[in-house]
Parts: C-alpha cells; sequence; structure tokens
C-alpha cells in the first residue's frame, strides 16, 4: 500500500492506546501481548502525536483504549486535555475493579470530564471474563455510556434476552460485536450463514442495518431498549481507484501506539504523515442500507 491516502470528511478515527496495561486477560483480546514489554511507552509521545493528528484533522474522532484507559486516572486526564474541543472523544473500558482506585473515584473522573467525553463503551459480556464492578456503578457513569459485549466461541445463546434485560433496567444500549479477528470481506455482510445474526433475529425485533465498505451495524429492538450486532474487518484500509483514475489507500482508522508512533492501519503498517497532511476527503460511505436505525 503506497498509494495517495484518501479518508472520509473531518478524517479517519484514531485510536490511542493507553500506555499502561490493564489486569485482564480476556480471550479474545489480541492488544494483551502488545503489553508484554512495556519499554519505550510514553504518555508525553502519545500527545505529541495527538497533537499532530489535531493539527491536520481538527474535527476527527478520537477512542482510547488499551490496556485499560481507567487504570490510571492522572496519564488519562492529560491525553484528553490534549485533545481539543473540536473532537468528539470515546473510551472503551471495563469500568474495572482495581486496587488504589475505587469506583467513586472513577465515577468522580466521568463527572469532570463530561463535557469533553462523547461515550464510554463500557465490555460487558454474557460469559464475564473479569471482576466486574456492579451494574450500579456503569449506570452512575455521567457520561453517556453504552455496553460493548463480544459474541466469542460457544456463548449461551439462550442468556441473551436476560443480558438484554440487565441493561435494559439502566436504559443503556448493547452493541453486541462479532470476534472481528474472523470477519472477511465476504463475511462482512453475511446474513444467512451467520449464526449470531440468526440468534439475534429469532429473539429481538429487528429494525435495519447502516454499513460502508469496512463495517456495518445491525439495529435490533428488544422492548424500549436498542440494540446493534457490530462487524468490521481487521484493517484499515481498502485500496481502490476511485473516479479520477487514480488508485487511493482509503483510511478508516489510524493509531496512535503506546509509544506515541502513528500507524495507518491495525497491521502494523506506520504512518507517513507528510503524506497525511495531503489526504484528499470524500463523503463517509456509511449509510442506511434496510429498515431504519434511528428509533
Amino acid at each position: 500500500m503506497n498509494h495517495p491516502y484518501k479518508t472520509r470528511a473531518g478524517g479517519a478515527t484514531v485510536t490511542v492506546f493507553v500506555p499502561y496495561d490493564c489486569r485482564n486477560n480476556c480471550p479474545f483480546c489480541i492488544n494483551k501481548q502488545e503489553y508484554a514489554d512495556c519499554t519505550g511507552f510514553s504518555v508525553d509521545k502519545i500527545i505529541d502525536s495527538i497533537h499532530v493528528i489535531d493539527d491536520i484533522t481538527p474535527a476527527c474522532d478520537f477512542v482510547f483504549t488499551g490496556g485499560e484507559p481507567f487504570a490510571n486516572l492522572n496519564s488519562l486526564q492529560r491525553m484528553l486535555d490534549a485533545v481539543p474541543a473540536t473532537h468528539k472523544v470515546y473510551i472503551n473500558t471495563t469500568f474495572p475493579v482495581q486496587p488504589g482506585c475505587s469506583a467513586e473515584e472513577m465515577l468522580a473522573f466521568t463527572e469532570r470530564n463530561r463535557d469533553k467525553i462523547t461515550c464510554i463503551n463500557v465490555s460487558r459480556h454474557v460469559d464475564p471474563y473479569v471482576e466486574e464492578s456492579p451494574d450500579e456503578v456503569v449506570a452512575a457513569i455521567a457520561t453517556p455510556k453504552r455496553v460493548n459485549c463480544v459474541l466469542y466461541l460457544d456463548y449461551p445463546s439462550d442468556e441473551l434476552k436476560d443480558f438484554a434485560e440487565r441493561w435494559r433496567k439502566w436504559h443503556i444500549p448493547i452493541q453486541f460485536r462479532y470476534d472481528y479477528t474472523e470477519t472477511t470481506p465476504e463475511n462482512l455482510y453475511e446474513q444467512d450463514n451467520d449464526p449470531i445474526l440468526q440468534d439475534l433475529k429469532s429473539q429481538f425485533t429487528y429494525m435495519g442495518l447502516d454499513g460502508c465498505r469496512m463495517r456495518n451495524g445491525f439495529h435490533f429492538r428488544y422492548k424500549d431498549l436498542h440494540m446493534t450486532y457490530h462487524k468490521t474487518l481487521p484493517y484499515s484500509t481498502i485500496v481502490e481507484t476511485g473516479e479520477d483514475g487514480v488508485t487511493y489507500d482509503i483510511l478508516y482508522d489510524l493509531l496512535i501506539k503506546q509509544n506515541g508512533e502513528l500507524h495507518s492501519d491495525w497491521t502494523g503498517v506506520p504512518l507517513d504523515v507528510e503524506k497525511y497532511r495531503k489526504v484528499v476527503f470524500e463523503p463517509y460511505d456509511l449509510k442506511v442500507l434496510d429498515g431504519t436505525i434511528d428509533f
């Protein structure tokens, strides 16, 4: 991939890997190995890269992940403070039970940053893999929040409605996620032979589908709860020839690694920063493909 860059209006989403680990070992996590050796990890270098991206695309989205963003509130605050208000900010977290940092401290952090954080995505699964903070704590998060649930291997499909009821009580929407390491261009939009999708369709009311080249969402209603089944490819660059006859590397996600390095893909490809300064923008191709998603 050595073509001019193209991305959507506003800029590619930037995922920031926090420079400190979590205490978890979720079986589907592909990031854990990156935290085996923390040599060179640097909040300062991450902040430098945040400034670089902000200079090029001052309206892109930032997503903080890990590791565990809430495992070091001081460092997380420094990184959040480096992101200007022109950006939406999302945090992926287990909102963990952890020594040295109480739930009250984490909740106070969300209150202090409620005008900066667009949404906190809390990992909760039908089969728990970690020690979970109480649901009442998740419900008390001061920002908008969503539950992310990976439906992994032999998940207990007969417990899906109980899981939906669990979060409906708190009016927290759910995003079910396919194991994206298994997603391919051929099965991204597969429906008839996707057992997870068929489980969801058999138990909940299917409402609609939105999607683009890279990812999609099947939307469901359970009583008054909005749920989504999300699938995405395990990489974030599409090579495509445009109407102008030019072949582009179309970037959906950028990464700021734990040492501050900028990557243009999840597969370890470094970002050519000077080339990204000349990026061509196109309208975001995410669109409603079926039914409705805004219910």
